[in-house]
């Protein structure tokens, strides 16, 4: 079991169009320590996605020491921080490098791809972050 659990998820109505992340942070008792619902501005979804991944990477920073599971639903971020798929779009590869550097100064993180309804709490603070400027 791990020590901190982060769940990530992005939002883009429209795609690309207003964007949010959700990023969802409990201790191993399911206690909540942070929630993070923000608007990132217009991104596709896979920019939102890969923008709560490097939010979450940075608050994860905080638990040095502590075994950490970052959870996303997003089969395409998991596959390319993996290694199995190749980024191909420039704005990703952007991300998703900067995402890996943070990544190794965690080395008790790891990643976990997991259905979308085992990520509710992290996409619901992404949905509402990305309808801040649809409303």
């Amino acid at each position: 079991m791990s020590d901190i659990q982060v769940q990530i998820d992005g939002s883009s109505r429209l795609n690309p169009g207003p964007a949010g992340i959700g990023v969802w942070i409990a201790d191993r008792h399911g206690r909540v320590i942070k929630e993070i619902s923000r608007f990132v501005g217009i991104r596709t979804n896979n920019q939102a996605e890969y923008e709560a991944l490097l939010c979450g990477l940075k608050e994860a920073d905080r638990f040095t020491g502590c075994s950490i599971v970052v959870q996303t639903d997003s089969e395409l971020v998991y596959q390319q921080m993996t290694g199995t798929y190749k980024v191909k779009n420039q704005e990703l590869k952007q991300l998703h490098a900067r995402a890996q550097k943070l990544l190794a100064r965690l080395p008790d993180a790891r990643l976990k791809l997991v259905p979308r309804e085992l990520n509710k709490e992290a996409d619901k603070l992404a949905r509402a972050a990305s309808a801040v400027m649809t409303e």
